[in-house]
């Protein structure tokens, strides 16, 4: 695998409408929520530097982006995704690790954070540092939450007040001195009996 991880140019913009299906195709083989991206967007994301691409020659193999939330005081990757040719090679770890260490120049201060429904992307944000935080430590901008309009869990959150979801948050800040992947070891089994009971509770709850 020859592929170069690299900031978004310009240069880039025909591959917008590419990204956009391959993570709609992904979350619809997946089963899971989705909140989705149009190429506008994507090409804004690369027009402010705070989108990562990967590519082998001109193939398209990955992709990721940065949003920043109140001020600067919040930082979130999102659209993290892979071609299916590229998968199993271990490219989105490698694009993640990138746009960890992009952030952490780019907004030193900041704390970093995501919510996910995948097991894999839990594991590389636990091995960055990350650990599981409940919604509260998170964000608390609207315009982030209302990102999740087109996830088909809205509904979900909406009735939690944003203070809960099918999605597990995940927080890494760099003010903390100890090393979190010693205090907070990546445990699988138990992020996955978590996710089970949510998707048990809130479709007990919908029906």
């Amino acid at each position: 695998m020859n592929v170069t991880i690299a900031i978004a140019q310009k240069e880039h913009y025909h591959y917008a409408q590419e990204i956009c299906d391959t993570i709609e195709v992904s979350a619809l083989q997946r089963g899971t929520g989705i909140a989705r991206r149009t190429p506008e967007y994507v090409r804004k994301k690369i027009d402010q530097q705070e989108a990562i691409i990967a590519l082998e020659n001109d193939n398209f193999a990955g992709f990721c982006y940065i949003e920043s939330w109140q001020h600067g005081k919040f930082v979130a990757h999102s659209g993290l995704i892979v071609h299916p040719d590229y998968r199993h090679l271990g490219l989105a770890k490698k694009i993640k690790t990138f746009v960890f260490d992009y952030s952490l120049k780019k907004y030193p201060a900041a704390k970093i954070f995501g919510i996910t429904t995948g097991l894999a992307v839990m594991k590389i944000n636990s091995d960055l540092g990350y650990r599981p935080v409940p919604f509260s430590e998170l964000t608390d901008d609207p315009s982030f939450w209302a990102g999740c309009k087109t996830c088909t869990n809205f509904e979900i959150l909406q009735s939690k007040e944003n203070k809960m979801c099918l999605c597990t948050g995940m927080l890494y800040d760099p003010k903390e001195t100890k090393n979190q992947k010693e205090k907070h070891p990546f445990n699988k089994k138990v992020l996955a009996r978590l996710k089970s009971i949510k998707q048990a509770l809130f479709l007990k709850i919908k029906k």
